[in-house]
């Protein structure tokens, strides 16, 4: 999957050292999110996105929710790990300041990357934090 270069940037995560690991127990499935989670997997794996590991720290269950049209779209279960990591504070920006922010600028640009959370890598160190369990 195309994205930004690691030796460019990769993600970080700030997990907190004492807190300790949390394994969730795999979940049960219905055949079909079953077979639809089994397809993304093998699609992911196909491209090299994610590969097996055998004997992670971190474990989190993948949570198949269903898109608007059809399908599924598979989704992880990370609220262990995001209890783990401190809470960062993001004000939301005052419309008015966006907004001065533009004055005077002959150009605007926009940027819609598609799957964006996937266009920066995970970087190595951080990537056992982000096992999940299909089997």
């Amino acid at each position: 999957m195309p994205g930004i270069s690691p030796d460019i940037i990769s993600h970080r995560l700030s997990v907190n050292p004492a807190v300790r690991p949390v394994r969730q127990k795999r979940r049960a499935y219905d055949p079909e999110r079953y077979e639809a989670m089994k397809a993304e997997v093998d699609r992911l794996s196909s491209i090299r996105f994610i590969r097996e590991v055998d004997y992670p720290t971190w474990l989190a269950n993948v949570v198949m929710v269903r898109k608007p049209r059809k399908g599924w779209r598979m989704c992880v279960d990370y609220t262990n790990l995001n209890l783990a990591c401190p809470k960062d504070s993001f004000p939301l920006p005052r419309i008015d300041q966006l907004v001065d922010a533009t004055a005077g600028h002959a150009l605007l640009s926009f940027m819609d990357a598609y799957s964006g959370y996937n266009q920066i890598f995970m970087h190595p160190e951080d990537q056992a934090h982000t096992s999940f369990i299909t089997d």
